[in-house]
């Protein structure tokens, strides 16, 4: 473990003038480099969430032509504003690529854990400031790369976003499979490495870089999830990356990894043999279901602190917290082939991955325990970042009950490509990685911006889009139940489904209705950088490291000697002290004699008793976790 001097540097090293270039560009200072993954991703989720909206658009209304959408579109993909069948995937695949990488993976992970790891651990900077740097602007190229699909006269890839073969490999099988889908490639190849140089930054800089008296079990679970998610895009992301260049392959050079007996229209048979389209699920889904977590955890990090903060009251079980996310992490690794009980694996196999599903079950209701163990008899504050939090964990319990369900093999060939699919992984990992993610926007725009963001139309913002959400998602279980396939262009092609005609329509005004939403969220989160109201030190009387900054953002972030650590993050609410929260650097005036002393009911004389003391322990526990009376 570091000291504060180990890693401090004189004034006139962290202080000196900067550049417009070095300040806000190519800056390789954290904070800024925080602001640059969350400003990129905003403008990557905006352009997915528009996607969305217009394929949500054709499905409620196949008949109707919208002229916007030729607009947007041209007359090429959108012939009098109605989506062409082909486009209407790719749309499918890219909005699916840009949520789940582009703003959930690298503009939540990329985001906080720039911002909170060197603050909440007590650091100047990440381990490497330039691999840092190098990392945003690889991430920036890759969405710059993927974009420009859009843009090729055959259009992007549209073979779903789990670019499965042989579509994906085959370039004439289809538009879609053409320049599209190599640039789609190439991209994620270019976002595989700028995630493995922030990965490793962030591991490094939580192993190596702690300040003095900030042990392991005294770091904040922000910094556990952001650190362990980093493990995990570590460990998984080389193997899609050596699935993406086997692909390149099939596609260029004539191998046949995912290739075999392929017969391609009036071409007839190809030349392929040997190869499997089922290895490149495995390669895929080994990194597509920590992947899912790799969104969800960050969240989790940051919904613990959140609902610690305001709740005013110590995290409930800190341990079995860290121990869950260990757990989660762990597990991850060996439950991808639920994505694949329709392959035809062995069923003893898919018997396994069963079982790991459900046990991995487990350390999530661990967590959710223990927010509800939390937010119970606190002195709960309902702020903008709070009720964000909340909303994370309502989404976390209804998307991962119906997860239990997806986990059987018997019930997943029923319900598997419906619905039902849809609208789990969209609940439990779109709504709660989003809402983890606006909640961490919220609590930490005053230390990102110095400025607080407007709190009524923070409310508006939770409100619209918490229903608007449950709008769109809840229906689709039950249309899943009844079979309602997923990745039709058009529902009027089967008569039988007519029924959910309605619901669709319902569906696209609630994600109409989201968007506004959203509108409302950039409008606050734009104009309070410039107007909004000045922020305190330590607005949120929170514990954590980052709150000891001063407000104007310096490079190095403390001016003078970095804070020692004396305390755990969640010291809130502590009846040994005046005040209800305890910062991590502020030394202890008590010791555990006086605080013995305050919170025994027991007559002093007799505290010598090994019985009372062991009364007086759960009477010091319940005091503990009692809330503050105000």
């Amino acid at each position: 473990m570091s000291t504060a001097t180990a890693h401090a540097h004189t004034d006139d090293h962290h202080h000196h003038e900067e550049s417009f270039i070095s300040k806000y560009v190519f800056s390789m200072d954290h904070k800024m480099i925080s602001k640059q993954f969350l400003i990129t991703g905003i403008i990557m989720g905006v352009i997915g969430m528009a996607m969305s909206i217009a394929f949500r658009l054709q499905l409620a209304y196949p008949d109707t032509s919208f002229p916007i959408l030729e607009w947007l579109f041209g007359s090429k993909w959108a012939p009098d504003g109605h989506l062409d069948a082909g486009y209407y995937m790719a749309l499918v695949t890219m909005h699916g690529t840009i949520m789940v990488f582009y703003v959930l993976t690298a503009g939540l992970s990329g985001t906080f854990a720039n911002l909170l790891l060197p603050l909440q651990v007590g650091a100047r900077d990440m381990a490497s400031p330039f691999m840092n740097m190098l990392s945003y602007w690889l991430f920036l190229l890759s969405s710059v790369v993927l974009l420009s699909s859009l843009f090729v006269e055959t259009g992007p890839a549209s073979g779903g976003w789990t670019i499965y073969p042989p579509l994906s490999a085959l370039p004439k099988a289809m538009a879609g499979s053409g320049m599209g889908m190599t640039l789609w490639l190439v991209a994620i190849v270019i976002f595989i490495a700028s995630s493995l140089l922030g990965g490793i930054n962030y591991v490094s800089t939580v192993l190596n870089m702690r300040t003095k008296g900030m042990s392991m079990t005294r770091l904040p679970l922000t910094v556990w999830a952001l650190m362990l998610t980093a493990v995990l895009g570590i460990l998984s992301f080389p193997v899609l990356l050596g699935g993406g260049l086997l692909l390149l392959f099939d596609r260029g050079f004539g191998t046949s990894f995912y290739l075999s007996d392929i017969y391609l229209g009036s071409a007839g048979a190809l030349e392929h043999t040997g190869g499997s389209p089922v290895l490149f699920q495995h390669l895929f889904w080994f990194l597509g279901h920590p992947e899912v977590y790799i969104i969800i955890m960050p969240a989790l990090g940051i919904t613990s602190e959140i609902i610690a903060v305001n709740s005013r009251k110590p995290i409930f079980g800190y341990t079995a917290m860290v121990i869950s996310l260990l757990g989660i992490a762990f597990l991850s690794f060996i439950v991808w082939g639920h994505h694949m009980f329709i392959t035809g694996m062995n069923p003893l196999l898919g018997a396994v991955f069963l079982v790991t599903t459900l046990i991995i079950a487990v350390p999530s209701a661990v967590k959710t325990f223990n927010y509800l163990a939390t937010l119970w008899r606190g002195n709960i504050r309902f702020t903008n970042a709070m009720m964000f939090a909340i909303g994370l964990v309502s989404f976390f319990i209804s998307g991962g009950l119906t997860g239990i369900f997806l986990g059987n093999a018997a019930l997943d060939i029923q319900l598997h490509d419906t619905y039902f699919v849809v609208g789990h992984f969209h609940i439990v990992m779109g709504c709660a990685a989003i809402f983890g993610m606006i909640a961490g926007i919220y609590h930490w725009f005053p230390k990102m911006f110095g400025r607080m963001m407007n709190k009524p139309l923070g409310y508006i913002h939770f409100w619209l889009t918490f229903i608007s959400a449950y709008l769109v998602f809840f229906p689709m279980h039950f249309m899943g139940l009844d079979g309602v396939p997923r990745r039709y262009y058009a529902f009027t092609l089967l008569p039988e489904y007519n029924v959910w005609a309605d619901v669709n329509v319902l569906m696209t005004l609630a994600a109409i209705l989201g968007g506004i939403a959203q509108i409302v969220f950039l409008y606050n989160f734009f104009s309070s950088i410039f107007i909004g109201k000045k922020a305190t030190q330590n607005p949120w009387e929170a514990n954590t490291l980052e709150w000891t900054t001063p407000v104007e953002r310096i490079h190095g972030n403390w001016p003078g000697e970095i804070p020692t650590v004396y305390r755990w993050a969640y010291d809130y609410s502590n009846p040994a002290h005046e005040a209800d929260f305890m910062p991590q650097n502020i030394p202890d005036e008590h010791s555990a004699e006086e605080l013995f002393e305050k919170n025994t009911s027991v007559d002093p004389a007799r505290k010598d008793s090994p019985v009372k003391e062991t009364v007086d322990f759960f009477t010091l526990l319940r005091n503990w976790y009692k809330p503050r009376t105000v």
